[in-house]
């Protein structure tokens, strides 16, 4: 059974889940965006345990604790920056997506929300990473048994447009 796939209109750190998905930097210490924000949400006791991480490299995911923030825990990725999509952009942020679930399997995690990865600062055009984003989840969850719902957290009108269109398949 394939986890069920929702699009939501709203501030990713405002969600309840077992694990929302931040936009991380290589760092994984905090940023502009969703990144600056869920670090702003949680409080000090992320940036406490994001040091003792080591960092991320793109298209890899590290898990921590959520703190303050209303989920449980954060999986924090590395999205790749827009480069004009012939430096393997795609297959980077198809791993975001892929290394985020196997995490959130490994940890028993039902629901999971993700923000746009890498659609802001990084570049990535918004509908070629929400049908990358849908694909991949869609055929992670048809091979992988144990997440419910997965859960894309849209910030703006438009994003939101274009995850619905990915989602629905027009």
């Amino acid at each position: 059974m394939t986890a069920r796939l929702t699009v939501v209109h709203d501030d990713i750190t405002r969600i309840k889940a077992d694990a929302i998905v931040n936009a991380a930097n290589t760092s994984l210490l905090g940023g502009g965006g969703v990144d600056g924000a869920i670090h702003r949400k949680a409080g000090p006791k992320l940036l406490e345990e994001c040091r003792t991480l080591g960092g991320c490299r793109t298209g890899e995911a590290k898990i921590t604790r959520g703190y303050e923030l209303p989920a449980a825990h954060v999986i924090h990725t590395v999205g790749p920056v827009w480069r004009g999509g012939n430096a393997g952009e795609d297959g980077l942020l198809a791993a975001c997506y892929v290394n985020s679930l196997k995490l959130a399997l490994e940890h028993r995690l039902k629901v999971v929300a993700f923000p746009a990865i890498s659609t802001g600062a990084y570049g990535f055009p918004a509908e070629r990473a929400a049908a990358i984003a849908v694909r991949t989840v869609r055929d992670f969850t048809e091979r992988n048994q144990g997440i419910d719902e997965v859960i894309f957290v849209l910030f703006s009108e438009e994003d939101l447009e274009i995850y619905t269109r990915a989602i629905s398949g027009k």
